[in-house]
């Protein structure tokens, strides 16, 4: 198991990009003013991707286990943009403290160790209010033991999630440039209990 704020207090970030997911921008300027409604964003690292949902008019939390990363998300963080809050947790473990309409990630669930993935299932379920949305960016490794990022695949995605979510859409979106071609988002809506 990975101690995140030993990696924060190292820099050893090499998943920091310095700017939020080109998927989510995308999706944002296509789909963001039709929706509306509040997102949670677990392990939102320095919080890119929840200022470009609060920037789109978004009542958006970020959500990390890592002290440093929410730090780092309100410092990076202009104070006009009330939208975005952060809170330290944990995502697979805690109890909701609220529910949301949306929860968005970025290669959270390749970052999280195999054995937890149906933890990460049952957290979105917990975490989503009753039709609620998940808009997930999967990094698509082949199977690798040395995570993270460990390997996940489609099919995996699919037979985790098709259980307890209906799935809208799943495309290749556009990603970081080392990255092309091997992300894919999925749009979920979480069927009824």
């Amino acid at each position: 198991m990975n101690d995140w704020e030993e990696l924060y207090q190292e820099g050893d970030v090499g998943w920091e990009k310095g700017e939020p997911s080109p998927g989510l921008v995308d999706w944002l300027a296509e789909h963001g003013s039709k929706e509306s409604g509040r997102v949670l964003v677990p392990g939102c690292g320095f919080g890119h991707d929840v200022r470009a949902w609060a920037q789109a008019g978004y009542d958006v939390m970020g959500y990390d286990l890592a002290p440093s990363a929410v730090a780092g998300s309100r410092e990076r963080t202009p104070e006009d943009l009330d939208r975005a809050t952060f809170r330290l947790g944990d995502f697979l473990e805690d109890e909701p403290f609220d529910t949301f309409d949306f929860i968005f990630e970025h290669t959270f669930f390749c970052a999280i160790e195999p054995i937890r993935r149906a933890d990460y299932v049952a957290a979105v379920r917990r975490w989503l209010k009753p039709g609620g949305q998940l808009l997930a960016v999967h990094y698509f490794l082949p199977e690798n033991e040395d995570g993270p990022p460990f390997g996940v695949d489609r099919e995996e995605i699919l037979s985790r999630f098709s259980p307890n979510f209906e799935l809208l859409t799943d495309w290749t979106p556009r990603s970081y440039p080392n990255r092309t071609g091997l992300e894919r988002m999925f749009h979920w809506r979480k069927k009824a209990d």
